[in-house]
């Protein structure tokens, strides 16, 4: 194997200096996000006001779903997810093998259990043939990620949902301003949850939200997400002793959003539109210069997902390239171009092989895992951002090629 160290020596200097490399995501935050959290920060609410209520009411719009309850953050809004449909001790839910660890997590807190289904090799979303085969009569749930912000195959889903009497939560951390056969993510789903961390699409910092069409999941985040506590007598089990009263009527968190998170939620889903397009911009670019790169193997689209990117994925053709993928990830970064891993199948993670997961589980996660890696991406790239990391890319290939 070649030494990474003077990769950038054998072609000359490296593609980009140190002092100015590229991070493989970025949040865009403009004068309009600032001036929104300032003039919040400023009003009479900076937590339980009417930002949260807007917020609301603004994803509703864009996505289609009838309700919507704005959380904490991605976590939160799975766990409010899971206890929602009622995940108990002694339920199996099936999930995606790459995903973070919250996709799982959440069933845990719940303390149901996680059944690992494995992904295709081709889109690296959930296999919908693994998750037919994971179902038994313990199984209430499936929650399914959008991978990269390509919609899940939700008809295929939906259907085996119903057949068995399961629920569908679509974890759409990566996907919010995706359409499925030209519906919005987050109208279709049992539950959607998103995810507002810094590297998506929007963000308010952290923050995150279920979307749902069901009146009883509806009322059951809403009381969730804020104690278990409500002032609405029509919610009440006890007739209400004035204007002050609130009951609690069951075990909530305090997951709640403040106002100057939503404030500044409000200003990104403004423009929402334009960090879309971008996005679907720099991914054509990479996919024409990337698809005739021997040594390189692409992700695959789906024709019935309008996908508003978070990721993109390479993965490394092995049997072309005279390295390992640590050595690729390694090289990528000495040429300025600052790579990710996403993700490590999570039952490969210390925590759940202590709770009996053993490696081999899902074959496909485990190659995948081996061979990809995320390449900068994020809609405020520069042109000249996007052609230094192509040419980085292309370089290291072509430095490591058989």
């Amino acid at each position: 194997m070649k030494d990474t160290e003077n990769l950038a020596i054998f072609g000359g200097t490296p593609v980009r200096d140190h002092a100015h490399k590229i991070y493989y995501g970025r949040q865009w935050i403009g004068e309009d996000d600032i001036k929104a959290v300032e003039e919040t920060l400023r009003s009479n609410y900076i937590t339980c006001g009417p930002k949260v209520a807007e917020l609301e009411k603004k994803l509703c719009e864009i996505t289609k779903a009838k309700h919507a309850v704005v959380c904490s953050n991605g976590t939160a809004a799975l766990h409010l997810a899971c206890m929602a449909i009622g995940i108990k001790p002694g339920d199996e839910v099936i999930v995606s093998a790459i995903t973070f660890a919250a996709s799982s997590n959440c069933v845990l807190y719940c303390g149901g259990t996680p059944v690992f289904a494995d992904i295709r090799p081709d889109t690296y979303n959930i296999d919908v043939e693994d998750v037919k085969r994971k179902i038994t009569e313990k199984t209430k749930a499936i929650v399914a990620v959008d991978f990269t912000g390509q919609a899940v195959e939700l008809d295929e889903l939906k259907a085996i949902c119903k057949e068995h009497n399961l629920y569908l939560i679509e974890d759409a951390a990566h996907s919010i301003g995706t359409k499925y056969k030209g519906e919005p993510v987050g109208s279709i789903a049992d539950i959607t949850t998103f995810s507002f961390h810094p590297v998506k699409t929007v963000t308010a910092g952290e923050g995150g939200a279920c979307m749902t069409n069901n009146d009883e999941l509806y009322k059951k985040l809403h009381l969730l997400v804020s104690h278990g506590i409500t002032k609405d007598p029509a919610e009440m089990t006890k007739p209400t002793e004035g204007r002050w009263y609130q009951q609690q009527i069951m075990l909530g968190y305090n997951y709640r959003m403040t106002d100057f998170q939503g404030a500044l939620l409000l200003s990104q889903l403004s423009k929402l539109e334009l960090f879309s397009n971008n996005r679907k911009a720099i991914r054509k670019k990479y996919d024409e210069a990337f698809k005739d790169v021997e040594g390189l193997i692409l992700q695959k689209s789906i024709p019935e997902s309008d996908t508003t990117q978070h990721l993109y994925v390479i993965r490394l053709d092995m049997d072309k390239l005279k390295c390992t993928r640590k050595e690729f990830f390694d090289a990528l970064y000495e040429e300025g171009t600052c790579p990710q891993v996403h993700y490590v199948p999570v039952y490969r993670h210390p925590y759940y092989e202590n709770l009996g997961y053993k490696k081999g589980l899902c074959p496909v996660a485990e190659e995948i895992y081996e061979t990809t890696m995320s390449i900068p991406f994020y809609a405020s790239l520069s042109d000249e951002e996007v052609n230094d990391t192509i040419k980085a890319v292309k370089k290291v290939c072509a430095y490591y090629r058989k």
